[in-house]
């Protein structure tokens, strides 16, 4: 029910049921005063109030149990750059024996819209999957977009306060809203300060009765949202994004293992791509390996590369800049079809773009699959995985051709070994070990071309190392 209906419904309430003063009021007050009076009147209740959402406090923290400390300050860092923050600050303090005195997390986003209150605090349900954050498939621009990470602060304090500025023709609106760990499924906000002409927007949420240390910001937050964010601060270098922590800007090289920029250009219509090629230490998160399209720096789309998800850690973030995304259709799928208003993902431009970096993350991948099948050996011997041979002899005859056939496989296939626990990685590594001195070796390799859909390079690899011998023992 709208505020205006309210106060007229209690405007008709006075005078129907107090007969007895009717005309007083009248006199005294009469309706077209009245009205006005009691909007004041309202609008000061109304701005100083409390809301419930719609579960229990304990029932918000059961369906949101899967969150830690980690993940619930980078959803406030998010919630910054949702807001089309530039610049998101970490400020905390500590006392002598390493506990958190304070931790605010402020950015220079568009703030919190009064009218929008219910909306961002509200929409909270039994079901964990309804609450889950979603991240967009196509685009970097929204990610908390059901503002179910305000409520996580649970994890690492005991209140949160949001101190929030925002913009409208009237002026700059400061409020404030107040959530408790113990009243999760309600907030109070107080919105009652009239707009003053000058000012800034932005949001500061201060968290008191802080559960974590210093150690525990410096040695596992932090690091964590160096992973969570490294991927999208490099997208938007142009426009100077920047988290900072205490003052000093967060520092992403650290998980950049290897950074090449070049240009390709499509001859026949004069098309150039501005390529800026990212190979991280450790995973992204959520976010995975992607292509990001842009142009005049702006990500107009983005979607997973070729090599994303082949079970080998191989992270890596392309970004690929041109005038020609401008007006390519990529909600074109049909490869078969030209697009509508512009070109689309059939046109000799972009197939010449993807078959290209294709060929190039093939290439840089492989001396990294080389690498890591080396410690994917050092990891079978530590776990003890390797079969127990009866000789020395028998383990100088078979036990180097089983490792070369593993790092072929791997370089080859890294799924093959992924999710395996100590029990399947017995079974799979002592199989092969048996096949290798069977006589079933010489069909090993026409299976695995055909499931694996080998290279020529890995074809004739695998090939040579599976070629039928004489029983070595």
């Amino acid at each position: 029910m709208q505020l205006k209906s309210k106060t007229h419904f209690l405007v008709n309430v006075m005078i129907v049921f107090d007969e007895k003063h009717k005309y007083t009021l009248a006199l005294i007050f009469p309706q077209h005063y009245l009205i006005p009076l009691i909007n004041i009147i309202f609008a000061n209740y109304f701005s100083k109030m409390s809301e419930k959402v719609n579960i229990t406090s304990k029932g918000i923290q059961k369906v949101l149990k899967t969150f830690n400390e980690k993940q619930a300050v980078a959803e406030y860092v998010w919630n910054g750059f949702d807001a089309q923050a530039s610049k998101v600050e970490i400020n905390y303090s500590f006392n002598e024996l390493g506990r958190l005195d304070s931790l605010e997390i402020s950015d220079n986003g568009y703030g919190i819209n009064f009218d929008h209150l219910k909306q961002k605090f509200d929409p909270f349900f039994e079901s964990e999957k309804s609450n889950q954050i979603t991240v967009p498939k196509h685009t970097s621009k929204m990610h908390g977009r059901n503002g179910v990470g305000r409520l996580t602060f649970f994890t690492f304090a005991h209140s949160a306060t949001w101190t929030t500025s925002f913009k409208t023709h009237k002026g700059y609106h400061q409020g404030q809203i107040h959530i408790n760990t113990g009243e999760l499924n309600g907030y109070t906000h107080d919105f009652s300060r009239a707009p003053t002409r000058e000012g800034n927007t932005g949001t500061k949420v201060s968290f008191t009765n802080l559960k974590i240390a210093k150690e525990d910001l410096e040695f596992s937050i932090i690091p964590f949202l160096i992973n969570e964010f490294c991927w999208f601060i490099e997208l938007n270098k142009q426009k100077a994004y920047e988290i900072l922590v205490n003052g000093i800007a967060l520092d992403f090289s650290s998980n950049i293992k290897c950074l090449e920029e070049f240009e390709l250009a499509y001859e026949e219509t004069d098309v150039t791509f501005k390529v800026k090629y990212v190979q991280w230490q450790e995973g992204l998160h959520k976010e995975l390996s992607k292509y990001y399209f842009l142009t005049d720096g702006e990500e107009v789309y983005k979607d997973f590369t070729t090599l994303n998800k082949k079970s080998d850690d191989y992270f890596h973030s392309v970004y690929i800049e041109s005038t020609f995304f401008r007006d390519l259709d990529f909600r074109n799928l049909n490869e078969g079809q030209v697009g509508m208003f512009g070109p689309a993902r059939s046109s000799p431009e972009y197939r010449y773009l993807i078959n290209k970096l294709t060929e190039y993350l093939k290439g840089k991948r492989k001396p990294f699959l080389k690498e890591y099948a080396n410690k994917l050996v050092d990891d079978l011997e530590q776990d003890g995985i390797f079969p127990n041979y009866e000789t020395a002899q028998e383990m100088t005859l078979r036990k180097p051709e089983l490792i070369a056939v593993i790092k072929a496989l791997y370089e080859t296939e890294p799924k093959l070994f992924s999710g395996l626990n100590i029990d399947q990685k017995k079974t799979l590594i002592r199989f092969l070990d048996r096949l290798l001195i069977s006589n079933e070796r010489r069909n090993v390799f026409g299976i695995l071309n055909e499931v694996l859909a080998l290279e020529p390079d890995e074809s004739e690899g695998l090939a040579s190392l599976l070629a039928p011998v004489e029983a070595k023992l």
